[in-house]
C-alpha cells in the first residue's frame, strides 16, 4: 500500500499542466552552443509544463545519453530558455565523448527539488519518445543539480528503471532542511556586526525569512551594504580598521571563504526570500537554536545579541521531504567534488556518504576528489574521465575505486590539456564539523525512507511544483 500510495504521488508530480496552460512544442532543429564537436545536431523545445529544454546528438553517437540536472536555483517566474542552452555548451565535454545530451531550464525558477527531479526526467521521456531509448542512461547533476539528481536516482531509477547511473559534480548533498544551515547562520551573524539588513530605521523583520515581502532590495543594493559594512571589495588597507574587523569576525565565526562571501550573503537573503515566502507560504524552516557561535573576537556578546529562532515543524517536514535524500539508491553513482570548493562545501560528501551509509546503500557509492578550488566548473578531463568510469562500472558491474579513476585521468587530459587534480586519499571531515549542528540534526539520513513514505500521504506535503 505504501508503495502504491509513493507511485500515486510520484505520477502526480510528472502529471502535465492543464491543457489551456500547456506548451508543449516538441524538439525542434536549433544552433548548436559553440564548442560543440563538428556534427552534432541540436534542438530546443517546450515540455507541456512550460520547462524549456535543450538535447544534442554527436554526429558518432555511442548510443548513450546524459541527462543533465541544473544548479542554482534560478530566482525567475518562468522557465529560462537560455539555462539549459548554456548549459549544453559548459558541459559540451560529455557530447565530445560520444554521449547524447538532454537538459531542463525547470518549469519555473525558485526552489523546488521535486519539480526540478520531476523536469530532468520529463526530458528524458521527450528524449525517448523522439529519438529512441538509449542504450543506457545516465544522469548528471552540478551543484544543487546534484541535489535533484540524487533526487532522480531515489524517485525514478528503482532496479530495472531507465537510469543505469549517475554522476553528481560539486553536489549539495546535505539536503535543504541542514544543507543551508551556515547561511542561516551568516545572516544572523552578519546582521549582528553590519545592522542594516535591514537597517534600523527600515521595516523590520525576523532574518529567517530572508528579507521582507515586497523589498525592493537589489543585488547592488546588497553589494553597497555588504561594501559599507566590512569593505570586502576593497584592498585591505583601504578597509577601516571596524570594517576589517567586521569582515574578519563574519568569516571566522560562518568559515565562508571571503572569496564567496557576497554570494552565501546573496542566498541566504534572495533564496531565503523565496523559500520563506514563495514555497512555505511564510513559515520557518530554519533555527539556529543551541548554536553556540565561536570565533569572533567577542563570543559572549556575539552569542548573547544575535537574533535567534525555532523552525515551525511543519515547514521543517516540507522542506525536508523536497529536497533530502534517504539514501535508497539502486544504481551506480560517482561523485566528483572539489576538496576547496568554496561553495558548496566538500563536507557535503560526508553527509552524502553517511546518508548511503545509514540506509545500508553505501556500496553504490564511489566518491572521488580533486585539488581544485572551483565550485562551478571542473577540469574537462575530469568529467570525461568520470563518466568513462560510471559507464565502465554500469556496464561490467565492476566498481571502481578513487584510486583507479584518478589513473585513467591522463589519457583523457592529452585530448583536454585542462588537469588532473584527484587525490585518492582524500577523506572529508563529518558534516558537523564544518557547518554548526542544530540539535539532533547529526544522524544520517536526515529524511529516512519511512518518513518520506509516511509524509507522501500528507495532502499538500512538500513544496507545490
Amino acid at each position: 500500500m505504501a508503495g502504491l500510495l509513493l507511485a500515486g504521488t510520484l505520477a502526480g508530480a510528472l502529471a502535465p499542466a492543464p491543457a489551456a496552460q500547456a506548451q508543449d512544442t516538441g524538439p525542434r532543429p536549433a544552433g548548436c552552443p559553440a564548442g560543440l564537436p563538428a556534427g552534432a545536431a541540436c534542438w530546443t523545445g517546450t515540455d507541456a509544463n512550460g520547462a524549456h529544454y535543450a538535447i544534442a546528438i554527436p554526429e558518432r553517437w555511442n548510443g548513450g545519453l546524459v541527462v543533465h540536472a541544473h544548479g542554482g536555483p534560478d530566482l525567475g517566474d518562468a522557465s529560462n530558455p537560455a539555462r539549459s542552452v548554456e548549459d549544453l555548451g559548459r558541459w559540451r565535454v560529455m557530447v565530445d565523448q560520444g554521449y547524447a545530451w538532454a537538459g531542463s531550464s525547470y518549469r519555473r525558477g525558485g526552489y523546488g527539488t521535486r519539480m526540478a527531479a520531476a523536469d530532468t526526467e520529463i526530458v528524458r521521456r521527450v528524449f525517448v519518445g523522439e529519438f529512441g531509448r538509449p542504450r543506457r542512461t545516465y544522469v548528471h547533476g552540478q551543484s544543487w543539480g546534484g541535489d535533484v539528481a540524487a533526487k532522480v536516482v531515489e524517485t525514478y531509477a528503482g532496479k530495472g528503471g531507465p537510469y543505469d547511473g549517475a554522476l553528481l559534480t560539486n553536489g549539495v548533498l546535505g539536503g535543504g532542511s541542514r544543507g543551508y544551515d551556515y547561511r542561516v547562520d551568516l545572516r544572523v551573524v552578519y546582521q549582528y556586526y553590519c545592522a542594516n539588513l535591514p537597517r534600523p530605521e527600515e521595516p523590520q523583520y525576523p532574518l529567517w525569512q530572508g528579507l521582507r515581502r515586497g523589498s525592493t532590495l537589489t543585488s547592488a543594493g546588497l553589494r553597497a551594504r555588504l561594501q559599507e559594512c566590512t569593505g570586502y571589495a576593497s584592498p585591505p588597507g583601504e578597509r577601516t580598521a571596524l570594517q576589517q574587523r567586521n569582515l574578519d569576525d563574519i568569516l571566522n565565526v560562518t568559515g565562508i571563504p571571503e572569496r564567496t562571501l557576497e554570494s552565501h550573503l546573496r542566498f541566504s537573503v534572495f533564496t531565503f526570500r523565496d523559500i520563506v515566502h514563495e514555497r512555505l507560504g511564510g513559515r520557518s524552516p530554519f533555527s539556529n537554536r543551541g548554536v553556540r557561535y565561536s570565533g569572533s573576537h567577542d563570543d559572549r556578546a556575539l552569542n548573547a545579541g544575535v537574533e535567534r529562532f525555532s523552525a515551525d515543524p511543519a515547514a521543517v517536514r516540507d522542506l525536508s521531504y523536497d529536497s533530502d535524500l534517504t539514501g535508497r539508491v539502486a544504481i551506480p553513482v560517482l561523485t566528483l567534488h572539489a576538496t576547496d570548493d568554496p561553495t558548496a562545501f566538500v563536507e557535503h560528501e560526508a553527509a552524502y556518504r553517511d546518508t548511503l551509509r545509514g540506509a545500508g546503500r553505501d556500496r553504490w557509492l564511489v566518491q572521488t576528489f580533486t585539488g581544485e578550488h572551483e565550485h562551478s566548473a571542473l577540469s574537462d578531463a575530469e568529467y570525461a574521465t568520470s563518466l568513462a568510469a560510471l559507464d565502465r562500472w554500469a556496464r561490467t558491474g565492476q566498481r571502481p575505486t578513487p584510486r583507479s579513476v584518478a589513473a585513467s585521468c591522463p589519457a583523457f587530459d592529452e585530448v583536454y590539456g585542462t588537469g588532473c587534480f584527484y587525490d585518492p586519499g582524500f577523506r572529508p571531515a563529518p558534516y558537523a564539523s564544518r557547518v554548526r549542528p542544530r540539535p539532533g540534526g547529526t544522524s544520517w539520513p536526515a529524511m529516512s525512507a519511512a518518513q518520506e513514505q509516511a509524509w507522501s500521504r500528507v495532502p499538500g506535503v512538500g513544496i507545490a511544483p
